[in-house]
């Protein structure tokens, strides 16, 4: 975690801009996990955004339900400061928290726990099954938590052809040296995605309902799922 640390705070300038030539159709996944939210535009919905990076989906959430109340979380502190930046004019309803999710514990409940490109650093299976159900565990019965993400497929085929697939898209706006020599070697060095279908079955065990995935190309992916309402 560390290692990924130092990439963002060193990207965190260029990190808009660096998303959008890398994830494939980065708007339309942002666009689908915002969409999923069960409520009414003017409800005050506590939210935390899980890796928040540069304010985008926490901007997205706040335009769209501009009575929530958000909680920012991100391990890179310049990431945090664009953030505020971003979020600069809506600064009474947003706090800000510095840290990595190996240690993190949440403070309060929510009704909506959201992230984008962020749990895939968790290392093993087992950090990210205890982190769902921190997760699980911060949201009010009713409450939702959706995540876009990373995947791995669910055999050596279908991985192969994810990956192909994602450097098409890479080499639409980044050179093949750029590709070869800085994005795949940092993504096989700290990205540790696990498959789309083992999240879901890890999210309906912990005890979450409604799953489902909400979009997906390749190995990109949105889905998650509710805290049942207790009977």
């Amino acid at each position: 975690m560390e290692k990924v640390k130092q990439h963002f705070e060193a990207e965190a300038q260029e990190f808009d801009n660096i998303i959008r030539r890398l994830i494939p159709y980065y708007e339309q996944m942002l666009d689908a996990l915002v969409a999923a939210l069960p409520f009414e535009r003017f409800q005050s919905i506590p939210v935390v955004d899980l890796g928040c990076g540069t304010g985008t989906i926490a901007r997205r959430i706040k335009d769209i339900y501009p009575q929530a109340q958000i909680t920012c979380v991100d391990i890179a502190e310049k990431m945090l400061l664009l953030a505020q930046a971003k979020l600069s004019d809506v600064d009474n309803d947003v706090r800000y928290q510095l840290a990595n999710f190996e240690d993190y514990q949440f403070d309060t409940t929510y009704d909506v726990a959201v992230s984008s490109l962020a749990l895939h650093h968790l290392v093993s299976d087992n950090d990210k099954i205890k982190f769902y159900h921190q997760i699980y565990d911060c949201l009010t019965p009713g409450g939702v938590f959706y995540n876009a993400d990373l995947i791995l497929g669910s055999s050596s085929h279908l991985q192969e052809c994810y990956m192909e697939k994602w450097r098409e898209y890479m080499l639409l706006q980044v050179s093949l040296e750029e590709i070869e020599q800085k994005w795949l070697p940092q993504h096989y060095e700290e990205d540790c995605p696990a498959s789309l279908m083992s999240q879901l079955a890890w999210l309906q065990d912990i005890g979450f309902t409604e799953v489902d995935v909400i979009w997906k190309y390749y190995n990109f992916s949105v889905y998650g799922g509710h805290k049942p309402v207790a009977l």
